[in-house]
């Protein structure tokens, strides 16, 4: 399904590297459309979130910076986060970024994050990732270990972050294949760099 535009955003002409924020409920594939994205352009730079929870099943440090919680909130208190918030009991943050001149930042992060990035850097574009149903969310859910307690939790909450994300997003791209969709947020990002 093609992107659907719901506000509009122009670039910052400053130095700061171009951000572009990926957002979505737990189970749109959010994680695989960033990997995907940064394999395929070379000039994207996805940044590694924190998390004070403990990794899941096949999860190693190229997913995440798994810390414990006394670690993860010194960190934030150094001012070390862009933006960081507190999910289903656990903390997420995403660290400031440090990267090289000329490629830009890919940050796939919870909404609320999403709100301190845009309070931060209103030059950012938002893109929300959402699945083409909750039987299909429900099945990527479990299909990564998650419990069914978990489960419910996500899908639950999966609904009011799919009205949020809507309200705060600039596009919309449903995730019912995962090369299209990969296509439709790689031509979001170039409208973007290309934007006065």
């Amino acid at each position: 399904m093609a992107p659907t535009s719901v506000s509009s955003s122009s670039a910052s002409p400053s130095a700061e590297p171009r951000l572009i924020v990926l957002i979505g409920p737990g189970g749109t594939g959010k994680g695989t459309v960033a990997s995907r994205l940064v394999e395929e352009d070379p000039s994207l730079w996805l940044s590694k979130s924190w998390t004070s929870r403990s990794p899941r099943a096949g999860e190693g440090p190229e997913h995440y910076v798994f810390v414990d919680r006394a670690s993860f909130e010194a960190h934030a208190e150094r001012g070390g986060f862009l933006e960081w918030a507190e999910f289903l009991g656990n903390l997420y943050g995403t660290p400031v970024p440090d990267v090289d001149p000329g490629r830009d930042v890919l940050l796939e992060i919870e909404l609320e994050g999403a709100r301190q990035v845009l309070a931060l850097r209103p030059d950012a574009t938002v893109i929300l990732l959402v699945p083409p149903s909750e039987e299909h969310q429900e099945a990527r859910l479990r299909g990564r270990g998650d419990s069914d307690d978990h489960v419910a939790s996500r899908i639950e909450k999966g609904r009011a972050e799919l009205a949020e994300g809507r309200a705060l997003a600039h596009f919309e791209v449903v995730n019912d294949d995962l090369g299209q969709a990969t296509a439709d947020v790689a031509g979001i990002v170039e409208r973007y760099r290309s934007a006065p």
